[in-house]
């Protein structure tokens, strides 16, 4: 019976090279398309890179992602894939710093108004319409009638019963409700 004997022959260095910038292209093809079924959550919020950002002194957009190591080191990754460690206990002691000192962008702003609002909404069994973003105001229902119109400025919650008039004041959402006149919602 013939026996047959394989040997490796050699692969020129060139077929090498066209191999891996192959295997390259099919890894980031791969990985694109990773990214367009599932994309990944970034787990920084804007505020989070401008604190970050404020630390360590880089522009916010230049902050990748952050991690602890060890429970005892801050990695902050750079999108110019630098890494920078610091101390965990000086890292959140200056982010409680700085906490305090960044003023709140409009967004975040409008953000608090809204969940303050939809709180405040909840208890009176009351719905509003849709939010003006750029003065903070709108107009709440109950039950498809018009209660009243609310709002945030520079003097705090402001309320009033009718589109024209004076606006009533109050420290937050849940009291400037109540000055239109509205009890809360009961269980029935």
């Amino acid at each position: 019976m013939p026996y047959t004997t394989h040997t490796q022959q050699a692969i020129p260095s060139s077929s090498r090279d066209e191999q891996a910038l192959a295997q390259a292209e099919l890894d980031s093809h791969l990985e694109s398309q990773a990214q367009a079924i599932a994309p990944t959550q970034d787990p920084l919020t804007s505020r989070d890179r401008r604190i970050i950002g404020e630390i360590i002194e880089v522009e916010p957009e230049s902050v990748r992602t952050i991690w602890i190591e060890g429970g005892i080191t801050v990695w902050v990754q750079l999108v110019s894939g630098g890494r920078l460690p610091f101390d965990r206990n000086w890292f959140a002691k200056r982010v409680a710093e700085v906490k305090t000192t960044l003023p709140e962008t409009p967004l975040e702003r409008n953000e608090r108004l809204s969940d303050e609002l939809e709180e405040a909404c909840a208890v009176f069994g009351l719905y509003h319409g849709e939010i003006d973003w750029l003065s903070f105001s709108t107009k709440l229902y109950r039950d498809g009638h018009l209660v009243g119109f609310v709002g945030c400025n520079h003097q705090g919650w402001y309320a009033r019963p009718r589109q024209y008039g004076v606006n009533r004041v109050a420290g937050n959402a849940k009291d400037v409700i109540a000055l239109l006149g509205v009890r809360t919602a009961v269980a029935a």
